[in-house]
């Protein structure tokens, strides 16, 4: 695609010295010794001059930056980052630049299809399509330095290039670019008028056009009339224009044209010239040069820069052109577009529905003959009427499919939408639906269950295809926050699908959407159900390897024996890896199975386990692209595998990296709640109370809960939170519920979720009967689960609750049980708590050195209060 060139703008600009001044500053930001970037934003009613201004804006820059310009259009605003492409593509073509690859680096594949300089592979993840074009700008302006990048009418550009505009400009005071939109205040609506709103909070100053006064009208007219043009028929030129320049510049046009003199006398005609520079009288106007003319306008109209794909000889084409251009209606050659905006949308409009819409499929035919795909096409598709056509319906599917590829859900989502409208073939009616819902899965769960469940009631489906409709139904329910349902779907199909592969991949996510619901009614008659099907499973299969998992996390859940759990969970590995199709990035299964694999490897004291699933969970989002809500999600659990390393300091980065990413895809999703309970459960280990409550306040970490388990125990750690800040009575209500729900469902692991203990401690002093009866719960479990961080942890609880050398002796045995777990904060702490009983300086002194290492804080200062208090040597 090569950029198109700035038309000419020569209109005088009068009463813009604010405008201009604004302008100006922030090209100085920029070229100072420290350059500081930013958002500029111009916006006011059409025709007052916006382009005009940037024109003069770049005028002001040239020579000092580098500048890249792009427009948006009314009738390509369905095209995907058609804005984008026209900024970045002189950046690509440019003298020097031997190959995009290079420029792109790692970034090729995932961003390059969006920019068209590769072809789309799989379907890409919008965030990380963004978070590509967030690094290319930013290496082009380390290069370009300073640049500048200029988007008139925002108000028509894409929806992707605005989302990414939007996050992009979010980057703050630091940005090593000058970003400049205009936009029309009357045209935004819907996500377009919440992009262009996002962009103005982030710009540096907003400046809003008003109308020319009448002197500055005046004015205009004795520049471009003559310079003694009378008052009186100035004040008629403003008096027909309303001080529009747009409209002011063409009237003045028109009086060169007839030649009339600027006097009180001709007054009188100027509102039959203006009349004929808009709306009835520009078309009646074009209707006067002749049908072939009017109909190439037309056809300019519909295409836009393709017009070269209308269907005229060249000499005609060459004539309508001259005629149009001569006109001030159409401006230049190659490429060709009109002299404003007002002008394209006037004749675009003016054209007869019926033609317009038989000119679109025109168009469409021409720009796919013309080799440019199903994508390039669908602005044209859509705009065709309902017609009972298979083949548009197909073509639809192939845009739709181009448009997830590049990461444009939404373009995706029109199309398909529009193909239902067709309608489809009823053999293809369900699998459109299912690509539907497929588009709007990321975006809107709720849309996607609808259009998902349609898909289920419709012929048309194989049994292969039908499971997976009903994966992606189940998934998108519990994105829903509607696990229940997620399970309930999944049993129904399963109990309907003959005994095969088929009936097993929907028994496993069957049983993976039981497990991780917040409560269910038979918690004990699941697990015995999923034990009866997984054990002695080798794991031939996906399948199986699925089930395997599953059985390995409910066993760690339920604290049975570990050593058993991870024999389980090695039969999940073939050769020690995920097997393919069951990896990260694989849609047939989702990300939770590997996840809960390595989960249970973490709660079992395999660290080293889940560092290595988790890591390259981290490496396979951030390679395919996928910097959303799944880069996020990734970021938690290498932050809670680090807080269960005990790097504290390093858990909180990222933790703190894994909301900062959830943000950006929504709020209240499940991946938030995780996220916040283990950073709310770090920071309470590091001490930071404070903090603790902050993210709770932020993140909404209260009840009502999710309707899917959290990471660690939601209730647990609320309760530990309570405890801390001395709210003893709220806590113990917080824990006795959790503790209530998890017997329920027969899940003891202490490590997974320590109520148990923290209620032990809480009614202590006023129950020691019953706090004695928790310690032994804990106790119990821990050793049934067998691993030297929960029974170390047990010891920890019973000692709390007992004084002098029966404290020392539980909290010793606790000391040597911790220091061979790979738990770092859960032995500093029962150093410090061990020196403290035993009043021995040595181990307070070893527990110190230890919270240091772990940026446990708190810990930090108690060992130190101890020390000066002068234990024993």
């Amino acid at each position: 695609m090569v950029p198109r060139p700035e038309p000419p703008v020569t209109v005088p600009l009068f009463e813009r010295e604010t405008e201009l001044a604004a302008g100006a500053q922030a090209v100085e930001a920029l070229c100072a010794d420290t350059p500081a970037g930013g958002v500029l934003v111009y916006s006011g009613e059409a025709g007052l001059g916006k382009t005009a201004l940037l024109s003069e804006l770049r005028r002001i820059a040239a020579g000092r930056c580098t500048v890249w310009s792009a427009r948006g259009g009314e009738t390509v605003t369905s095209v995907p980052f058609h804005v984008v492409r026209q900024l970045m593509q002189v950046a690509l073509h440019m003298p020097g630049v031997v190959d995009p690859r290079e420029l792109l680096g790692d970034w090729y594949d995932i961003v390059g299809p969006a920019l068209g300089v590769t072809a789309p592979g799989g379907q890409a993840d919008p965030q990380g399509v963004r978070d590509g074009l967030d690094a290319l700008v930013l290496r082009l302006a380390d290069i370009h330095r300073p640049l500048v990048l200029i988007v008139d009418d925002a108000h028509w550009s894409d929806q992707e290039t605005l989302g990414w505009l939007a996050s992009f400009v979010q980057r703050g005071s630091g940005l090593p670019v000058l970003v400049v939109i205009a936009y029309r205040t009357e045209e935004p609506v819907g996500d377009t008028a919440e992009y262009i709103r996002t962009i103005e909070s982030a710009a540096r100053q907003c400046v809003v056009l008003r109308a020319l006064t009448p002197e500055a009208t005046a004015g205009l007219a004795r520049a471009t009339v003559d310079a003694h043009a009378d008052d009186p028929f100035c004040r008629e030129v403003w008096a027909v224009t309303g001080g529009n320049l747009y409209e002011t510049v063409e009237l003045l046009a028109k009086v060169r044209d007839e030649d009339l003199d600027p006097v009180e006398g001709s007054a009188g005609a100027l509102r039959a010239l203006g009349a004929s520079a808009r709306g009835t009288g520009l078309i009646a106007r074009l209707e006067e040069m002749g049908n072939k003319t009017t109909r190439f306008a037309w056809a300019a109209a519909i295409l836009g820069t393709d017009i070269s794909l209308a269907v005229l000889g060249p000499a005609e084409a060459a004539e309508c052109a001259d005629r149009l251009r001569a006109a001030r209606i159409l401006l230049g050659d190659d490429p060709m577009e009109f002299a404003h905006p007002l002008i394209a949308g006037a004749v675009y409009r003016a054209i007869p529905p019926a033609t317009r819409t038989a000119m679109h499929g025109r168009a469409a035919w021409a720009v796919t003959r013309a080799g440019r795909g199903a994508a390039a096409a669908a602005r044209h598709l859509l705009e065709v009427h309902p017609d009972d056509d298979a083949e548009l319906v197909e073509q639809l599917r192939e845009a739709a499919a181009e448009h997830l590829a590049v990461g444009a859900p939404d373009a995706a989502r029109r199309c398909l939408e529009r193909a239902l409208q067709e309608p489809p073939l009823l053999d293809v009616h369900a699998q459109v639906l299912y690509e539907l819902g497929c588009a709007t899965l990321l975006t809107s769960p709720a849309t996607t269950v609808g259009h998902l469940r349609a898909a289920l009631d419709m012929p048309g489906l194989d049994a292969a295809q039908r499971v997976d409709v009903v994966f992606r139904l189940s998934q998108a329910l519990t994105h829903n926050n509607q696990t229940r349902e997620a399970a309930q779907v999944v049993a129904a199909e399963a109990a309907r699908t003959a005994p095969g592969p088929a009936r097993m991949r929907l028994q496993a996510v069957h049983f993976l959407w039981e497990g991780v619901q917040a409560s269910e009614d038979d918690g004990p008659g699941r697990s015995r159900r999923l034990a009866e099907m997984a054990d002695g499973l080798p794991g031939r299969d996906n399948s199986e390897r699925a089930l395997l998992i599953l059985r390995a996390f409910d066993r760690a859940a339920r604290g049975e024996n570990a050593e058993e759990i991870i024999q389980i969970c090695d039969r999940a590995l073939p050769d020690g890896e995920l097997a393919p199709g069951l990896g990260w990035t694989n849609t047939a299964w989702g990300f939770e199975p590997p996840a809960l694999l390595g989960l249970t490897y973490a709660f079992a004291d395999r660290l080293d386990r889940a560092e290595s699933l988790f890591g390259e969970a981290l490496r396979a989002f951030e390679i395919s692209g996928w910097s959303g809500g799944h880069l996020a999600f990734a970021h938690a659990l290498v932050g809670y595998l680090q807080r269960r390393r005990g790097n504290l300091a390093e858990a909180e980065t990222y933790l703190r990296e894994s909301l900062r990413l959830a943000e950006r895809v929504g709020n209240g999703l499940p991946m938030h709640w995780d996220a916040a309970c283990m950073l709310i459960d770090t920071l309470l280990a590091r001490g930071r109370i404070d903090a603790a409550q902050e993210a709770a306040d932020r993140y909404a970490f209260a009840p009502p809960y999710p309707s899917s388990i959290v990471i660690p125990d939601a209730q647990s750690v609320r309760g530990r939170l309570l405890l801390a800040q001395g709210r003893t009575k709220d806590a113990v209500v917080e824990l006795e519920a959790a503790g209530e729900i998890l017997k329920t469902r027969g899940r003891h692991n202490g490590v997974m979720a320590p109520w148990a203990s923290d209620l032990a401690r809480a009614v202590a002093a006023d129950d020691p009967e019953r706090a004695a009866e928790l310690a032994a719960y804990v106790r119990d479990h821990a050793e049934r689960f067998g691993t030297d961080t929960a029974i170390g942890e047990s010891l920890r609880c019973a000692a709390a609750l007992e004084t002098g050398e029966r404290a020392v002796e539980l909290l010793a045995k606790a000391v040597v049980f911790l220091e061979a777990s790979p738990c770092a904060y859960e032995h500093a702490l029962a150093r410090v708590e061990y020196g403290i009983a035993a009043g021995s300086a040595a181990e307070l002194r070893r527990g110190l050195a230890l919270a240091e290492v772990c940026s446990a804080d708190g810990l930090v200062a108690l060992a130190r209060q101890a020390l000066a208090a002068g234990p024993k040597a």
